[in-house]
């Protein structure tokens, strides 16, 4: 390890502030992650399908490339192909160029590939003005830092550094309560949502078959992003395609429960046709990923970036991400367990130490959602097995001497099973006189012990004496088998015993618990009783005017003006929804009109659900999706943890939803 790592590591150990947050943040993700997978029995098997399918997108790259840039293409989107990070930032640089010119306002979404290619920088040298959207990546923006996390990038800030932040760069009062630290965020970054000149989001997945551009947010930040300027630019690493909507109503149930502990993301937009009048621009970027899929370190490629390994790690619960740093103390765009795999497989062996902060204890794999064997990789990492196979290799690096004789000795005790048994226990002999001075003790540098680690008291009989003659339990009598419970891209409740009578739940009644556990609201009427209860509602906050799509104005009753375009100081939006998903609480939005931005600019959204249009889970809603320009699943009002892990309720989307499920079908 380089002395710069070695430097951060102590630095990383000393800060009381940031132990405590990475120790808060591990706890709650740990918990929230625990909790979500616990609602799908069959989390185990799509863990191997979800393998299976990110293994068949890899060894099958170029095929589903040309799918997916076949249909952006008849969809009216404009390709671009990056081979590299400077490549890429030019092709960014010459869209500003031809549609918004000097000087333009970026307003930018939360995107990984755009920090590995360093594009926030290019676009200031550039003259141009790019401003992070994410509450997250916002404040890191404003403190000149890069992202501590995958999913939340100032999770190593408490909430006093943020209310210092803001007093300092926003001329704000100073304050460390939450809400009013988020609300303070939310009004600045409101006016450059309704002034860029150009969107900028990354992409979750591009679905093969239909050319589906998926993001995952939760703060609306994304949906403004690609929805309100005229000109959306979407970067994409080029391994994060599916073949179907079915594999991503799969990866769909299984990144979100691994990031954030949710069910579904508040926001999952699937972005097709640009929208009337919109510009959209798909740069799909290599940038060493074909390096990396010829390597043995192609299993990386696998990652959908939930950021599980990050949390479940010790050593990035003591560290945190700015403590992964290269040679010359750059922090690496990807830290943890992944990002000691992909940062050296990317960018080089400046990031090969990296793999050398891990335990091994296999924590990572048991967290990662497809899978993925990271200790094997971070082994392979450690032996410099980042070229493909067919590369010629360099010589190796010769080994200290008494590391070397060490290791001959090692091998030549280790073919002698009394020898290597009477050396284990004049080695636990030394280790037993030598660990009460440990704390004193500097082994060789080289070695990288003493910095951080104590010598333990070993017991003085190896484990194989101990336990090597006891005999195994005697197998516990058979049972019946478990009935089988089949797969599905969104599970419904555990199979109840059979002798156990108790009815399912309705799907109205699940929809009606899953959306107001998360915040929202359900009122339960008929058609002839709806405008009233509409009326109700929108007297009591006194509103007058009331912006809508088709299906809201249908349905708006009498006294109420209808708005049909954006108007920043309208508090109430109605709309309709092709689809309602009761094991999640989602509402789905097609692109109908203006029901994207009356489901986004109101601080209040109002849908008009029929209950005849429940789906029970995920899969069911999706096929929905194929044809349409653009979709939106909505699930409860915006929210966002990024400060101190503390949940708060209304960021960039509506703090309000309220679903009016009509429960028959007498008018429409």
């Amino acid at each position: 390890m380089s002395d710069p790592f070695r430097a951060r590591i102590r630095q990383a150990l000393a800060d009381s502030t940031l132990q405590a947050a990475l120790d808060a943040n591990a706890q709650r993700r740990l918990a929230a992650r625990a909790a979500a997978t616990a609602s799908l029995p069959d989390w185990s098997a799509r863990r191997q399908r979800a393998h299976a399918v990110r293994a068949e997108v890899i060894d099958h790259l170029e095929r589903y490339l040309d799918q997916f840039l076949t249909q952006l293409h008849l969809l009216r989107v404009t390709v671009h192909r990056a081979q590299d990070a400077q490549e890429a930032c030019q092709q960014v640089l010459a869209i500003l160029h031809q549609t918004a010119g000097p000087n333009a306002l970026i307003a930018k979404a939360k995107s990984m590939v755009s920090e590995e290619i360093g594009l926030n920088h290019a676009l200031e040298a550039a003259g141009h003005r790019v401003v992070e959207t994410d509450l997250g990546e916002y404040i890191i923006q404003l403190r000149g830092e890069r992202p501590s996390h995958i999913i939340t990038p100032a999770v190593h800030l408490s909430r006093q550094q943020v209310g210092q932040l803001f007093h300092q760069k926003l001329g704000v009062p100073y304050t460390d309560d939450i809400p009013t630290l988020t609300q303070t965020a939310r009004a600045v970054l409101r006016q450059v949502f309704l002034t860029a000149d150009v969107g900028l989001t990354g992409v979750n997945f591009g679905v093969a078959e239909n050319g589906a551009l998926v993001t995952v947010t939760n703060e609306g930040n994304g949906r403004m992003v690609s929805t309100l300027p005229r000109v959306h630019i979407a970067l994409m690493g080029m391994e994060r395609l599916v073949p179907t909507l079915d594999d991503l109503a799969l990866l769909l149930s299984l990144l979100p429960r691994s990031a954030t502990g949710q069910k579904l993301s508040v926001y999952t937009q699937l972005l097709r046709a640009p929208r009337p009048g919109q510009q959209r621009h798909v740069i799909v970027v290599d940038n060493g990923r074909s390096r990396l899929r010829a390597s043995p370190l192609r299993e990386a490629l696998y990652c959908i970036r939930c950021g599980a390994c990050l949390n479940a790690c010790p050593v990035f619960r003591e560290l945190g991400g700015h403590g992964y740093i290269n040679r010359e103390g750059a922090i690496a765009p990807y830290p943890g367990p992944i990002g000691s795999i992909v940062s050296p497989g990317l960018f080089g062996a400046s990031f090969v130490h990296l793999a050398q902060a891990s335990s091994l204890c296999g924590a990572c794999r048991e967290a990662c959602p497809v899978d993925i064997d990271l200790p094997k990789l971070l082994i392979r990492v450690r032996a410099g097995q980042l070229a493909p196979p067919s590369a010629r290799k360099p010589a190796p690096t010769p080994l200290p001497f008494a590391l070397a004789l060490g290791l001959k000795l090692y091998a030549r005790l280790a073919r002698h099973p009394s020898l290597f048994a009477a050396s284990q226990i004049a080695a636990a002999l030394g280790a037993r006189l030598l660990s009460p001075f440990s704390p004193w003790l500097r082994l060789p540098a080289w070695t990288g012990w003493g910095e951080s680690r104590d010598l333990p008291r070993p017991a003085l009989r190896p484990f194989r004496l101990r336990f090597g003659n006891r005999p195994l339990p005697a197998p516990a009598p058979s049972a019946e088998p478990s009935p089988r419970i089949p797969l599905s891209t969104e599970a419904g409740p555990t199979p109840s015993p059979p002798t156990q009578t108790a009815p399912s739940p309705s799907l109205a009644e699940r929809f009606h618990t899953e959306l107001t556990a998360l915040g929202g609201g359900v009122i339960r009427c008929t058609w002839a009783d709806l405008a009233h209860r509409l009326t109700e509602i929108l007297e009591e906050r006194q509103i007058t005017h009331v912006f809508v799509d088709d299906f809201g104005a249908r349905h708006l009753p009498s006294g109420f003006a209808p708005v049909r375009h954006p108007d920043p100081a309208l508090a109430v939006g109605l709309t309709g929804c092709a689809a309602g998903i009761a094991n999640t609480g989602t509402v789905l939005l097609l692109d109908e009109g203006e029901s994207f931005k009356a489901s986004l600019l109101p601080a209040t959204h109002l849908v008009i659900l029929p209950s005849d249009r429940l789906a029970a889970d995920l899969s069911e809603a999706l096929p929905l999706t194929r044809h349409a320009a653009n979709a939106v699943l909505i699930t409860g009002p915006s929210r966002t943890a990024d400060i101190e892990m503390t949940l708060t309720i209304g960021v960039h989307g509506p703090k309000e939803m309220l679903v009016f499920l009509v429960d028959d079908s007498s008018r429409r």
